[in-house]
């Protein structure tokens, strides 16, 4: 099945994100947020995104001809007809299971449903729904603008014609796809960064280094472009705390329980950019003090 018409669920950085790329593509898309403060939010996001691209002569069509390809909504029975949903909520299993239970009963049977999820079992979600052979992850990575990068994960219901449809989609995007064949908590990438993450705030805690020196050491030795705190500050120190907990309880291995200064800094409301301070402060416009 071709797949022109997308409705992603959640205006967020990752929400806001995807649907550019989609744009950017030629791809149709609905954005769905409950809060209309959110969407005009994400909108002139993605405006200074694409023009930003623009400008570096990335993309050859006007922004004016992308951002007319992204339509707003706050009813999702406005999506009921499109080729694919894709949810980018809070890494919350609960919450994005009342969301897909509430699509699959909107959403009519062709379509396919995919989870951004870094780390709940696709499984899990699917299970909620009548169509978990139409279900699958599709895991982008932050910013979504430039990663290449995208996981398609396979739940145990996944469908082959699924799944073919969710590489083709990726590839649609100008983007690369990582093929996960099996359902595991954290898939692949994160399975791997995760460790160095944890490990890097473990280092922190015990006075070895400061969180500068680390990302610094990382920028210039590991040939990384950020280090792994200011990552966690883009993505939200609530996104890796929340993926981190998906993970512990789903395996119960205690070496993805979310380090002490992670827990506290998330009950502090240190969330990184998008609170002014995480891993580092920031000023009103996102640069950093």
């Amino acid at each position: 099945m071709g797949i022109q018409e997308i409705m992603i669920v959640g205006s967020g950085l990752m929400g806001s994100g995807i649907a550019q790329v989609c744009a950017q593509a030629g791809r149709d898309v609905l954005l769905y947020d409950v809060s209309d403060e959110a969407l005009q939010k994400a909108l002139k996001s993605i405006e200074w995104s694409v023009g930003k691209l623009i400008e570096k002569g990335a993309l050859s069509e006007t922004r004016a001809t992308i951002i007319d390809r992204i339509k707003t909504i706050q009813d999702p029975s406005a999506g009921k007809d499109v080729d694919l949903v894709i949810e980018a909520v809070f890494e919350q299993c609960e919450l994005k299971q009342e969301l897909f239970r509430r699509l699959d009963g909107i959403c009519r049977q062709e379509t396919l449903f995919a989870s951004n999820t870094s780390a709940i079992p696709i499984t899990d979600l699917a299970a909620v729904t009548g169509r978990a052979n139409k279900f699958m992850g599709l895991h982008f990575f932050s910013p979504v603008p430039m990663m290449q990068a995208v996981e398609v994960v396979r739940g145990t219901a996944t469908a082959d014609d699924t799944l073919a449809s969710g590489l083709n989609f990726v590839r649609g995007l100008g983007k690369e796809p990582i093929q996960v064949n099996r359902d595991v908590s954290g898939f692949v990438i994160n399975r791997i960064n995760f460790p160095s993450a944890i490990e890097a705030m473990r280092l922190v805690e015990e006075g070895v280094a400061t969180v500068e020196d680390i990302d610094k050491g990382l920028r210039l030795a590991s040939g990384r472009k950020m280090g792994i705190f200011e990552t966690g500050d883009m993505v939200g120190l609530d996104v890796t705390y929340g993926a981190l907990m998906s993970m512990y309880q789903e395996t119960g291995d205690g070496r993805w329980y979310p380090p002490l200064l992670l827990r506290r800094k998330v009950k502090a409301g240190h969330l990184g950019r998008k609170t002014g301070i995480g891993w580092y402060s920031y000023h009103p416009d996102g640069t950093r003090k």
